[in-house]
């Protein structure tokens, strides 16, 4: 149906994440439409980022620096200890500029149906970290699926030994949400996540 090319270029868009076929050949299709000199550019950014940017030996955020910037920062509580999934979900979690400790990156979360195991994301260097007599807390801001219930749950009662605090971000109803439309789990975690006014 498509000329080879494009066929390949749509095959490449489509490898992203969250990218189906449609949007894969809407993508191609504005590429091709794109000045030449754009189209290079485009393509020189992709080249130097993935050439530049590497995790931070510390936390295992994505940076072009290591440590990373967070890690390096002298304004940064490195007491607190934020453990995210991912990288896009520390950059969730700056964008409201109220937290100001230090992350930790696991790369993943514990999954068996995919084969994966706790020793194959960063749980290891996770307690190294907090073996550090400065950690007073981890916060635990991972997805309230069943990947990470299992991943917190571990994670939890590994640092249990440590006499570190332990705490969760709350999970809930977003803001302008209808009751009647929020699921079973998310309703529980409102009402388990309550506070008083």
């Amino acid at each position: 149906m498509y000329t080879k090319p494009l066929a390949k270029l749509i095959e490449s868009f489509q490898k992203l994440p969250g990218i189906g076929p449609k949007s894969a050949q809407r993508l191609a299709l504005h590429v091709l439409k794109m000045p030449s000199s754009e189209v290079e550019r485009f393509v020189d950014a992709i080249k130097e980022a993935k050439r530049t940017i590497h995790c931070c030996d510390v936390c295992f955020n994505m940076s072009e620096n290591n440590p990373c910037e967070i890690c390096s920062s002298p304004r940064r509580d490195k007491s607190t200890i934020c453990v995210v999934a991912e990288t896009k979900d520390l950059i969730a979690i700056e964008r409201t500029n109220e937290y100001n400790g230090v992350y930790h990156v696991l790369q993943g979360l514990i999954s068996p149906m995919d084969g994966i195991g706790a020793e194959d994301i960063r749980i290891k260097e996770l307690l190294n970290r907090a073996a550090l007599a400065q950690t007073k807390e981890v916060i635990l801001a991972i997805p309230p699926s069943i990947e990470g219930e299992t991943t917190s749950l571990y994670i939890n009662k590994l640092l249990s030994t440590f006499g570190i605090k332990v705490t969760r971000i709350a999970f809930g109803l977003p803001v302008g949400a209808d009751l009647e439309y929020a699921d079973e789990i998310t309703l529980i975690r409102a009402l388990e996540g309550r506070r008083e006014f």
